[in-house]
Order: C-alpha cells, then sequence, then structure tokens
C-alpha cells in the first residue's frame, strides 16, 4: 500500500474509533489523569493552513478587542519589546534536519507542511515601530538577517542577545536603530544539529542581567533516540553572561518554551509541551514555576510520579524525584508562549493577574485542543481556576487553520501582541471596544 494512502487510512481509523473525541480536557492545578493508553500508530489530524480572508480576524474575548498591529510577515513566531517601545519579530522556522531520517520523519515533515510549517526558515528578525499610537505598525525594517532559525531575544545593555537553534549569539544594538550590520558573537553553543527534534530555543534575561535562561526541548518523544542524544536538553540552561559558562538549572522538562517572570514573587515560569502518543488526554501541556535543581519527569515519568511505560530502561530513581506542575493546560494545546499581566497600565479583572498563554494547536487530538490564547487567572503569585478565552476563531467553520498564535508580549502602552505564524500577522489585543487605541 503507498505510505500516503496508509497514512490517510490509519489516521481515519484512530480518529473514529482511538480516543473518546468527546472526552473532558483536564485542566487545573490537580488535574485527575486517565489511564495511558500507548497508540501503536499515532493519531494524526491536523488542522489544514489556509490562512485569513481579507478583512477576517480572531475574535476577542468578552471585554476585550483585537485589532492588526503588522501584516504581511514571513512565518513570525516570537516577539521582544524594547524599551523604546519597538517591537522584535522573529521571523523563522526549523534549520535542515539531516539526522531525522525514515518513515517516522516523513510523516512528520508532511504534517507539518500541513500545518503551515513546512516553509523555509527566513532566518531573521524584523523591528517593528509605531510612531503615532494608533496600534499599527507603520515603520518596518530587517534588524537583523542571515540568522539560523532564530527564536528567543533578550537585551542586557548594550548587546542584543539571539538564541539561534544551536547557540546563543549577541551583537551590539542600542534601542533606536533600525540595523544591525556587525556580525554576531557566539556566546554559547546549544544543542542542535545534525538530529534536532526541538529546535526552538527560547531566551529570558535575569532581572540583573548576569544570567540569560535558555529553553531546549528534547530531541525524541520519550527518549527513543537514545539518552545520549539528550544531554542539556529537555531542560532549562542557566548561562553566565560574563563567561558564557552554562549547566542545567532545571530538567525533566520536554519541551519548555515561553519563559517569563512573575512579577509579584519575581520566580522563573514557562510554559511547556509535553509527550505524545498515549491518549488523546495525555499527557497535559502546563505551565509552571521552575525550582533550581528540579526534575520533572520527562521521560520516565509525567504529572510527578505517572510512570510512562515507554522508556527502556526505566529510571524509579527520578521517577521518585520528579515534580508535578503548577497548572495543566490541557492537553496537546502546545502551549508555547507565555506572558505575565502587566503591573503598569494594568487590565481590568479578571485579567489583572495572571499569565497569557499562546497555545499553538494539537496536530494529534480528536476534537482539535489549542488554537487560541487564554488567560490563567493568579492569586498570590500561584494559578487558580479555569483558563479565560483571550483570543479564538483561529479555526474556521471547516476546521482549518486561519492562523495559528505562538509568541505573546506586552506592548509599552500595554497591548498584549499576539505572533501568528499561518496568518502571518501580529495581533494586538486591548480591553475595550475595537479600535481603540491604549
Amino acid at each position: 500500500m503507498h505510505r500516503s494512502i496508509w497514512i490517510a487510512l490509519s489516521s481515519a481509523l484512530l480518529m473514529a474509533c482511538g480516543g473518546n473525541g468527546l472526552a473532558q480536557v483536564y485542566t487545573g492545578p490537580d488535574p485527575q489523569l486517565p489511564a495511558p493508553d500507548v497508540q501503536k500508530i499515532p493519531l494524526v489530524n491536523t488542522a489544514k493552513a489556509v490562512g485569513w480572508k481579507p478583512g477576517a480576524k480572531p475574535t476577542a474575548g468578552q471585554g476585550l478587542a483585537v485589532n492588526e498591529f503588522a501584516d504581511g510577515l514571513n512565518h513570525p513566531r516570537w516577539l521582544q519589546v524594547l524599551p523604546n517601545g519597538d517591537v522584535l519579530v522573529a521571523e523563522t522556522n526549523a534549520p535542515p534536519k539531516p539526522g531525522e531520517r525514515g518513515f517516522k520523519a516523513w510523516v512528520t515533515g508532511k504534517v507539518m507542511a500541513n500545518a503551515g510549517a513546512g516553509v523555509d526558515s527566513p532566518n531573521r528578525i524584523t523591528l517593528l515601530r509605531d510612531t503615532d499610537g494608533d496600534g499599527h505598525a507603520d515603520v518596518r525594517s530587517v534588524l537583523i538577517d542571515g540568522l539560523r532559525s532564530p527564536f528567543g531575544m533578550a537585551l542586557v545593555g548594550e548587546r542584543l542577545y539571539i538564541a539561534n537553534a544551536d547557540a546563543v549569539v549577541w551583537v551590539p544594538f542600542k534601542p533606536g536603530e533600525q540595523t544591525i550590520d556587525a556580525k554576531p558573537v557566539q556566546l554559547a553553543a546549544l544543542p542542535g544539529g545534525p538530529r534536532n527534534h526541538h529546535w526552538t530555543k527560547s531566551l529570558l534575561a535575569s532581572p540583573d542581567g548576569k544570567h540569560l535562561y535558555v529553553g531546549v526541548g528534547s530531541n525524541s518523544n520519550v527518549g527513543e533516540n537514545g539518552m545520549e542524544n539528550e544531554v542539556d536538553r529537555a531542560a532549562v540552561l542557566e548561562i553566565d553572561v560574563a563567561t558564557g559558562q552554562k549547566r542545567v538549572f532545571a530538567a525533566g522538562l520536554r519541551n519548555p518554551v515561553g519563559l517569563g517572570w512573575e512579577p509579584r514573587t519575581k520566580t522563573l515560569w514557562l510554559v511547556a509541551n509535553e509527550r505524545d502518543e498515549i491518549g488523546n488526554d495525555l499527557v497535559p501541556d502546563y505551565l509552571t514555576s521552575v525550582k533550581r535543581g528540579a526534575f520533572y519527569g520527562w521521560p520516565y515519568s509525567y504529572w510527578g510520579q505517572h510512570v510512562d511505560p515507554r522508556p527502556d530502561p526505566q529510571r524509579p530513581d527520578l521517577v521518585a524525584k520528579a515534580i508535578a506542575p503548577d497548572y495543566a493546560l490541557g492537553a496537546h494545546v502546545a502551549a508555547l508562549g507565555l506572558a505575565f499581566a502587566p503591573t503598569q497600565n494594568p487590565w481590568p479583572a479578571p485579567f489583572s493577574e495572571g499569565a497569557f498563554v499562546g497555545e499553538h494547536g494539537s496536530w494529534n487530538r480528536k476534537p482539535r485542543s489549542g488554537y487560541k490564547v487564554v488567560f490563567v487567572p493568579f492569586q498570590n503569585g500561584k494559578p487558580t481556576g479555569t483558563p479565560v478565552d483571550v483570543l479564538t476563531g483561529f479555526l474556521n467553520k471547516d476546521e482549518q487553520a486561519q492562523g495559528r498564535p505562538v509568541g505573546v508580549a506586552f506592548d509599552a502602552r500595554g497591548g498584549l501582541l499576539v505572533a501568528d505564524d499561518v496568518g502571518n500577522t501580529i495581533w494586538r489585543v486591548t480591553p475595550g471596544a475595537a479600535n481603540t487605541p491604549r
């Protein structure tokens, strides 16, 4: 049987009978998880990427408005807002992965292409500026190009740090400049190719600027490529800015992406993508605080001591020390972006304290999950209650992807910017009526 026909048939069978399409989406601080159901053939249920029709846009939640901040970008994924209000956008996609071969890699490539992630990486950072304060960028320039799948960005003093797929580099930069001609200087190498399963590398500076924190995803689903290929992966790395020396800050995190400082407790938090192929409702992606030296289970267990039966050999010693995350966001939502509610230009309740999360959307769940931006309320520095929809409508009535949200960040005037890598747009969400600058 031809491969494509086999994939289509197996996916249809699995969607019809493999997993309960009406199953609960498990969210919150204490999710009640189902038993694992190891899938010999993964469920594939991608949403075909079609983009937005002219004039169309996502749907803002109650009491909110959304408008276009910038369009016509090329696969925008991550955002960094500078002190002067300029917005940096990483236009990027996966680098070549010559080490990923075989049938599973071929299937993954087809899935990603259908979902809009099959384009070549633009490998650049673009600068956007809103000079008249109307909520739309009216100045655009390529700040720097020729990078290698850039993702995270951080400004420390007069250095702009960029997390490429294989290294953290820096260039001299002062806010207000619109182009950078200097050649990037490497600060620290990061796990890269030839196999580079999770290529995105997020980046966050410590408040004092002495350290950088990098989210590095695993090189597999559950260690099936050998744990020797997981060195310094599935972890948050801490890099000394003065020396470039790095160490593991926290481990057992399958794919930690969005990083942020909770403004009241000054604690490091992140959102992470969990593992696949053990059920429609396993394992929930999550939002969690990150403790130095902590282990969060991957690949041997999930949500604390829930043992994953697939890794061989098992590691009961590591399972015993695994920490459960703080808050479940739901299975396969693909939580990527993270931004905490601003203390300057605060939003009204219920958005005044908590975390905004960009959920890129599932490729292996029926019904589909994610494809929206949500807000997780906090009290006294901890998440509580249920997620609140901030931006929805990324799937049309035919369940096709008009857009997919990735990075989220607050601009200088308190608007929430959302990078949409299928719609090639940056959206701006504000409290109040549409077309009202804030």
